[in-house]
């Protein structure tokens, strides 16, 4: 009799409409009670309700669905808790499934909010929360469009954009909030990551339906793999495409680093494709020459540069707009020598790859080979050959200079287009000195064996 009176209280309130993607309110009707009921009436007209050994209940006119060991009805303010003793409270909404320990529904604001070893289910695109509180808004016609969440106690959620099989993303941060299926906020310590890939940084932004991600407060991003790559910068933006990122954006302070080259600019663009780098482009503030490229014996720099990375694997570099290359020399050169360099209104510098020494598993190496300069192009150059064992120095201009390296020294300077320049060759040795007359101590000395 009890269970029958409980039901009628919490039915008296008008129909729901039917259930649709819209929302609609709750009305919770109880569907049996396993343990003991009683109400206790407050004042004329509110009475509460409790009740306990396994209770099940429903909202009327939806597929949504209620269950706990104990629940408690206040109604005067609306409010229906839930408290899982033996078992977990039990959630099944129409967007979520939600289990925790307790669970309190406010009925008139349509807002849940749930406590210890929660762990809630987005059925829409499969994303999960574990945590230990979240507050969720349903959908509701009239009041809110579309659901909201929100989390705190440094949460962690499998993040997913649809209901697919790809990889989730796992995010976790101090505070978390979202909005509908595809739009959170996280701040505080965040973190995500995933086997290609991982971020950090004080504060994120992801919208799945836009395709668009943020990251502020000193952000770094890291693709992973065999030939890993890292960004940095005042503000990192993601462009996704699906579920995967195909874009990293550094804006202000980025500097960007693979396996044989790092990159530096006021804004830095990295193009991923299969989860791996292919691209790079960089520029800085207009009339500044901002950007640099740094490879193991190459220096690059211009107004803006891109760089070819397939698969993580550096084959070429293009400066624009005063661009200028220093190519350090070989390691018997003296560190306060003049470098190498080569000038112009663009430079391509293109690397050639070679295998692994040891014969690893490793990518393969990438070595300078050649570098061309256009548009009033300069180069100094040392230049080796077999006969002296210091090298000759090349100045040299042209509408195209064409350096070719091999093995680390440049084998070759081609200048095409109003060509002049200057060729300084190491001086010959002194010859000796026969006119200096001989003292009585030096004839005195015997001569020394033949080596």
């Amino acid at each position: 009799m009890m269970a029958t009176m409980f039901l009628v209280v919490l039915a008296q309130r008008p129909t729901s409409p039917a259930d649709t993607t819209g929302g609609r309110p709750c009305t919770v009707e109880i569907d049996s009670v396993r343990g003991k009921a009683q109400q206790v009436e407050v004042r004329t007209g509110e009475t509460n309700v409790f009740a306990g050994g396994g209770v099940f209940a429903h909202c009327r006119g939806t597929g949504s669905s209620l269950q706990s060991d104990s629940v408690a009805w206040y109604a005067g303010v609306g409010r229906f808790d839930m408290i899982g003793q033996k078992n977990l409270v039990h959630i099944r909404d129409t967007a979520i499934t939600l289990d925790a320990v307790t669970a309190a529904y406010f009925l008139r604001q349509e807002r849940l909010e749930a406590h210890k070893n929660v762990v809630a289910v987005n059925r829409n695109s499969g994303s999960v929360l574990r945590g230990p509180n979240l507050t969720y808004y349903r959908a509701l016609k009239g009041v809110r469009d579309t659901l909201e969440m929100y989390a705190t106690g440094r949460p962690t959620i499998d993040y997913r954009g649809s209901a697919d099989s790809a990889e989730p993303y796992v995010i976790v941060a101090d505070r978390v909030r979202f909005k509908g299926n595809d739009r959170m906020w996280g701040g505080g310590a965040v973190t995500i990551d995933r086997s290609d890939f991982a971020a950090r940084g004080d504060s994120m932004q992801l919208d799945q339906a836009v395709g668009f991600g943020l990251l502020v407060g000193k952000p770094r991003v890291e693709g992973k793999g065999t030939e890993s790559y890292t960004l940095t910068g005042t503000r990192i933006e993601l462009g996704l495409r699906g579920h995967d990122i195909r874009l990293v954006k550094a804006l202000g302070d980025g500097v960007a680093t693979g396996a044989d080259w790092r990159l530096t600019a006021d804004t830095i663009h990295l193009h991923v494709d299969r989860k791996k780098l292919q691209q790079a482009f960089a520029w800085g503030p207009k009339d500044s020459v901002h950007a640099r490229a740094v490879s193991s014996n190459t220096t690059m720099r211009g107004d803006s540069l891109a760089l070819d990375v397939p698969d993580q694997v550096l084959t070429e570099v293009r400066a624009f707009g005063h661009a200028l290359s220093t190519m350090k020399r070989d390691s018997t050169a003296r560190r306060d020598s003049t470098p190498d360099w080569i000038t112009g209104d663009s430079l391509t510098a293109r690397w050639a790859q070679q295998a692994d020494p040891e014969g690893g598993a490793r990518q393969p190496k990438s070595t300078l080979h050649r570098v061309v300069s256009r548009g009033s192009a300069r180069a100094f150059t040392h230049q080796y050959n077999q006969r002296d064992s210091l090298p000759s120095l090349n100045y040299s201009r042209g509408a195209m200079i064409d350096i070719s390296l091999a093995g680390g020294r440049i084998e070759r300077v081609t200048v095409t287009g109003r060509a002049d320049g200057v060729q300084l060759e190491p001086l010959p040795p002194a010859p000796p000195d026969t006119t200096k007359k001989k003292t009585p101590a030096d004839t005195t000395k015997k001569k020394a064996p033949d080596r």
